[in-house]
């Protein structure tokens, strides 16, 4: 009698392995998870003490959502790596809420928009059959070459309208970091070749501190514990105009939330289902829920994470499960996070250089298997991820149109994927396929 073994994905780590792989996770994806509730809380004219309550919540929520999304229950989740952190899609429409109708309005709007993703989710689910491979290897190359500008951001220091942002120490730092990640990657194999990306964080950091560019002020002031209490900035309030236009900007993360499951199932061997993507939206939704009933906002998958996977080959889900928890005591425990955010920023930009490199080259290993002799598919792929690549290579080039326009024509993932579907369609003339990831109509059943 033989037993079946287990998918990559299902496998539970030894504990050890799964703090210091969901740690690395968590390292990665920090900085992008605080940036939305400072960018608001500053927009917003808040204080101090009300953009650290945002930011706990931020966390905590975050780390709730991952553990929903990666762990599941019912019909929510798609129990895949996913590691979830507030979209910054839903940023500039809550800042335009915030300003017009109050922050109370932000989080009903939140809310409401949450539970009409719960409610699209079979709907939109089945949008996957019009994703064949040409379309998939093209979402995916968009997505690893648009997270480059944050690698350079990073790299330079974080923030670009400082005087010393793009410091040569920086830069340095940086390569340090790459140096570091990249020796141990090529030197080492098993667990310690699999946190590479930790290891560069961490000598990384242990330079910037001896150099005098990074210090942990900020442990010693913040508290040891503190919990956020739902509504702490009152009861939310809802109206139709912010409704819809959160609800727009949550039907541009269900795109992108598309992109990030096929990414992800690809890097782990495990095709994303009509179910999977079904699963993954009502999580998105009922996320972005708890997002707007304790004081944070809406949530998607972090497309940072996706480079880790592909570089570490650490594909089980309870990895991620456990940055949730990680981000969860973080929440609960402010020194912790106050910790983790010492890590300086051109260290992150260092070890983002390598994954998102990552996420680039497994879409070009998708597109190595399409048939491009005799076939429309190389223009497919050229107009569909040079369109995708525009907001990114020039942010500026939208400025001039609506705000709502706006919203849709600033993410790449959403022009690259909506250009790559109609030009297969038109030009490949074919019927959208049933199965774009390798799933059976049975298994496309929600």
């Amino acid at each position: 009698m033989t037993t079946q073994r287990v998918h990559p994905v299902d496998e539970v780590l030894p504990l050890r392995q799964l703090f210091t792989f969901g740690l690395q996770h968590v390292l990665v994806m920090y900085a992008g998870a605080v940036a939305v509730p400072l960018i608001l809380g500053s927009a917003m004219g808040l204080t101090s003490a009300q953009v650290v309550l945002l930011i706990n919540a931020n966390l905590l929520t975050s780390g709730v959502a991952t553990l929903i999304q990666t762990l599941g229950f019912w019909k929510f989740g798609a129990r895949l790596p996913l590691i979830q952190g507030c979209s910054f899609i839903a940023l500039a429409p809550m800042i335009m809420i915030g300003k017009e109708f109050g922050l109370s309005q932000i989080f009903g709007a939140v809310i409401a928009a949450g539970f009409l993703t719960i409610a699209l989710a079979p709907v939109f689910s089945r949008l996957l059959r019009f994703f064949p491979p040409v379309v998939i290897g093209s979402l995916i190359t968009i997505i690893g070459i648009s997270l480059m500008p944050a690698a350079a951001i990073w790299l330079g220091g974080g923030n670009p309208d400082s005087p010393d942002f793009g410091r040569p120490a920086s830069l340095l730092l940086g390569l340090a970091t790459v140096s570091v990640t990249l020796v141990i990657y090529a030197k080492f194999s098993g667990f310690i070749g699999n946190l590479s990306v930790l290891i560069g964080l961490f000598v990384g950091s242990l330079i910037a501190a001896a150099c005098g560019m990074t210090h942990f002020n900020r442990v010693s002031e913040a508290a040891w514990f503190e919990l956020s209490a739902p509504m702490a900035f009152g009861a939310p309030e809802f109206s139709l105009v912010p409704i819809l236009i959160m609800t727009l900007a949550m039907l541009v993360i269900m795109a992108e939330t598309t992109g990030n499951c096929l990414a992800i199932g690809k890097l782990v061997g495990k095709p994303t289902t009509q179910q999977t993507l079904g699963n993954a939206f009502r999580a998105d939704g009922l996320s972005t829920m708890l997002g707007g009933l304790f004081n944070s906002f809406p949530y998607n998958a972090f497309t940072q994470n996706t480079g880790l996977i592909a570089l570490s080959s650490i594909k089980s889900r309870f990895v991620v499960a456990a940055a949730g928890a990680i981000m969860v005591l973080m929440g609960l425990f402010p020194k912790l996070g106050a910790l983790i955010a010492a890590v300086p920023t051109p260290v992150l930009g260092g070890c983002a250089i390598v994954m998102f490199g990552m996420t680039t080259v497994a879409g070009i290993q998708e597109l190595s298997r399409v048939q491009f002799e005799g076939t429309r598919n190389a223009i497919i792929v050229a107009v569909s991820v040079s369109v995708g690549v525009l907001p990114m290579s020039f942010p500026a080039l939208f400025e001039h149109v609506g705000p709502t326009l706006k919203l849709v024509l600033d993410s790449g993932i959403f022009l690259g994927a909506i250009t790559a579907i109609l030009l297969n369609l038109l030009l490949n003339k074919q019927k959208p396929s049933t199965d774009a990831v390798g799933a059976s109509t049975a298994e496309l059943a929600d």
